[in-house]
């Protein structure tokens, strides 16, 4: 799933800086699995209200667009040539 690498990604970028952020004299694994948690729900509920769609969903419409503009194209064509008869014989 896209959005698990993702927050995966951020997550590891959040606990290399964990330490950094963290006074003095406290030790990051000790809060490291509790924020990880915390901030994993709090990022996959923000992402979910975003309303993305997946790089295989955007892929798969992006096909079925084309495959709809090439119909549209053919029956344009076809009603321009039908037409042009109608046209002729008269």
């Amino acid at each position: 799933m896209a959005n698990a690498n993702l927050i995966d990604d951020i997550m590891a970028q959040l606990g290399s800086q964990l330490g950094g952020i963290l006074p003095k004299g406290l030790d990051p694994s000790l809060l490291q699995a509790d924020l990880e948690r915390a901030l994993r729900t709090a990022l996959e509920r923000s992402l979910a209200k975003m309303n993305l769609v997946t790089r295989e969903e955007l892929d798969i419409q992006t096909a079925v667009l084309a495959r709809t503009r090439e119909k549209l194209e053919a029956l344009e064509k076809t009603v321009a040539e039908l037409e042009a008869k109608l046209k002729n014989s008269d």
